[in-house]
């Protein structure tokens, strides 16, 4: 008996999804996993890239991520289906909800595939059965359990054999059922890094595992060389989490599709960071964070990674403010003095990242951020909204730039009385086109409070209130 892993993993899962909600609705239509069929690309104009495909497409050598125009002239007879991603994450939660029934211990790592604690376990392969027979039986599609005693084990096992297998991998069998394996299914190892291990004699992941560590870091850099031989090696976490822990930053890099050196870094460049930058963005938006700190990270053709990072006076979510800083740094490392291009580098993989996140709960405005931008007043006349009216026809002015900068948080001595906005030195840059102080009645000055509070500021406190929290601004 030994602590199990479990790694759960759906047989060409948005086809699979695809397929079951197709013969649901309709019984008697064609079971797309029983013939060459793919998802992905614009099905109408026969475009894009495959995202997922049925055995017998594989047959005809289709992989993910090739273009669907390659994939088509392997096989000519291909099923097209476009994604249907409300399909996909309505099947994954309710795979999530059975496999909770097994194991209260169930980290999902993608829409996909999951890691189950299952703990002690007397007959672990008997579990592992029932597990994905009952998957089978309710859900209507097929998975892989990969079984061990860590996850990166569990995770190698699952992709032996499909569909609808259980596999061990044991770390007595790794010698056995890891090593003789090609490095490119090792996962973590892309084909670039495997092609290039190929070009110094290692072919297979028991190649990596025994050669010495030293050697994959002076080939792959010391954090992707040291990685790639615990992991040939079978060590890897056996920590499963079941409630996704808040994220402390975000990055999306890519892998580009040809090498980006000087001449062709305006076609290439600005594009392939404008969609990372887009992408973080939206990531950093629906976690409902905004980030302080906003950096790059290349990867050249000698496998060397170079990040770059700035440090923001404001934390932010905006899409077009990433990719401006992220424009700014990538042209610094690569243009600069001492750039990359100067040393004729090229760029292999590109990434965007943000850390230092803050949730902004509460957010100190200046009186100019009451109004949406294209309705603020500028320097030169006082928003009309929070004055009460004047017995003069003439406005009251406010106070020039150098007196009230507008980056300025609104403070309570600003709001807290009607003296501060009759003051002459702190609203008028004339004495005499200011209200006096007695001319703010008590009606009016509970109008502007009425006011305030309809805009959600609180009232003497000079904070705008955001969210639902109730913790104090400190």
């Amino acid at each position: 008996m030994r602590h199990c892993i479990f790694h759960v993993d759906v047989n060409s899962a948005f086809l699979s999804f695809s397929a079951v909600k197709r013969l649901r609705e309709n019984p008697s239509a064609l079971d797309l996993r029983t013939v060459p069929s793919a998802v992905g690309g614009d099905v109408s104009k026969r475009h894009g890239v495959i995202t997922a495909k049925s055995l017998p497409a594989k047959r005809y050598g289709i992989r993910t991520g090739e273009p669907v125009v390659s994939a088509l002239k392997k096989c000519p007879d291909l099923i097209l289906i476009p994604s249907d991603f409300s399909t996909y994450r309505s099947y994954s939660k309710t795979l999530i909800h059975l496999l909770r029934q097994f194991s209260p211990l169930v980290e999902q790592a993608s829409i996909d595939e999951a890691y189950l604690d299952m703990g002690v376990l007397n007959a672990p392969i008997d579990t592992a059965v029932q597990i994905k027979d009952q998957i089978r039986r309710q859900l209507g599609f097929t998975v892989n359990v990969g079984i061990s005693t860590n996850k990166l084990l569990a995770k190698m096992a699952s992709d032996f054999e499909k569909p609808d297998r259980v596999h061990t991998l044991w770390p007595e069998e790794i010698s056995e059922k890891l090593w003789p394996l090609p490095l490119s299914s090792l996962y973590g190892c892309g084909r670039a890094s495997a092609s290039r291990l190929a070009s110094y004699g290692m072919h297979t992941i028991g190649d990596a595992a025994n050669a010495e560590c030293g050697i994959l870091q002076s080939i792959l850099g010391e954090r992707a060389g040291s990685c790639l031989w615990s992991s040939a090696n079978g060590r890897g976490s056996a920590t499963v989490t079941s409630e996704r822990e808040a994220a402390k930053s975000y990055s999306n890099e890519q892998t580009t599709v040809h090498d980006i050196h000087r001449e062709n870094y305006d076609r290439d460049m600005p594009p392939l960071l404008k969609s990372l930058s887009q992408q973080v963005a939206r990531r950093l938006k629906q976690a409902s964070v905004r980030a302080l700190t906003i950096g790059i990270i290349v990867k050249t053709g000698t496998f060397r990674r170079f990040t770059r990072q700035l440090t923001l006076n404001q934390p932010t979510n905006d899409p077009a403010r990433l990719f401006s800083v992220c424009e700014s740094l990538m042209k610094e490392l690569l243009f600069g003095a001492d750039g990359l291009f100067q040393e004729k580098q090229v760029v292999r993989l590109v990434g965007v990242s943000a850390q230092h996140l803050e949730t902004p709960a509460f957010e100190q405005l200046s009186l100019f951020d009451l109004h949406p931008p294209e309705k603020r007043n500028t320097v030169g006349s006082a928003p009309s909204a929070l004055l009460p009216s004047a017995p003069s026809a003439a406005p009251p002015s406010v106070p020039s730039a150098a007196s009230v900068s507008s980056a300025a948080p609104v403070s309570s001595a600003a709001l807290a009385s009607s003296t501060a906005l009759a003051s002459s030195t702190a609203l008028t840059s004339s004495a005499a086109s200011a209200p006096s102080a007695t001319s703010l009645t008590s009606d009016k000055e509970q109008r502007l409070k009425q006011m305030l509070k309809q805009l959600n500021l609180r009232y003497g406190e000079g904070i705008v209130r955001r969210g639902t929290s109730s913790h104090k601004h400190p």
